[in-house]
């Protein structure tokens, strides 16, 4: 005996369901189109996209940083007199407030003594004898006193604490660069130098100077 019973059919899709699934598959892929971005490699957007370069930043920083610490630079004279009469108002005329120690801006001239690891004593005339000068050469250059100088680089402008820091290392490498590399730091001994750069105010009776600009006579 044949069995004559037969499972049910789906039911077709109705005409009008294919439309709909139609229209709203067009809705979202326009959807997608408007809120995609098509960048083109080389251009501007492409390079805001790349990774965070700590040497570009440096290296277009600089300059700018260079040219403010110089035109606030103090004489070493002047500006010990005025540390050591009133450290705070010293620091509001002369400074630039840090999270860490204000920044100061030096301009000094000395003999350099025997170096430590890439940093000169400086022996200057007509400033107190407890009063210790020192200037980095290099090659490393340690710090943030460039970058903190002139008060507009903050935290915020980066994606993170690391980038942010990348960002006082890649300007200490531009300033090594173009102030530093044209000159024979390991031979500097017995030399007068013309020093103009920023310190961290931590110790009023140590500065530690990080130049932007080195005269060698």
């Amino acid at each position: 005996m044949t069995d004559s019973t037969h499972a049910p059919k789906a039911p077709a899709p109705s005409r009008r369901g294919l439309i709909l699934s139609a229209v709203l598959g067009v809705a979202v892929l326009g959807a997608i189109a408007l809120d995609t971005t098509v960048v083109r490699v080389g251009s501007e957007a492409d390079a805001r996209q790349q990774a965070f370069s700590p040497d570009t930043y440096g290296t277009q920083e600089f300059p700018r940083i260079r040219d403010a610490v110089i035109e606030r630079a103090v004489p070493a004279a002047d500006l010990a007199a005025a540390i050591a009469a009133d450290q705070d108002a010293a620091i509001a005329e002369y400074g630039t407030p840090a999270s860490t120690g204000a920044i100061m801006m030096v301009t000094v001239t000395g003999t350099a003594g025997e170096p430590r690891a890439g940093v000169y004593p400086l022996t200057v005339e007509g400033l107190p004898e407890d009063l210790r000068v020192r200037v980095q050469t290099g090659p490393a250059i340690n710090g943030t006193d460039l970058r903190d100088a002139p008060g507009d680089i903050a935290f915020g402008a980066f994606k993170n604490q690391i980038e942010y820091q990348d960002a006082g290392s890649g300007i200490n490498r531009a300033m090594a660069a173009e102030v530093l590399a044209p000159i024979d730091t390991a031979n500097l001994t017995g030399r007068t130098l013309t020093v103009t750069g920023a310190f961290r105010l931590i110790n009023p009776s140590n500065w530690l100077i990080t130049p932007v600009a080195v005269e060698v006579q």
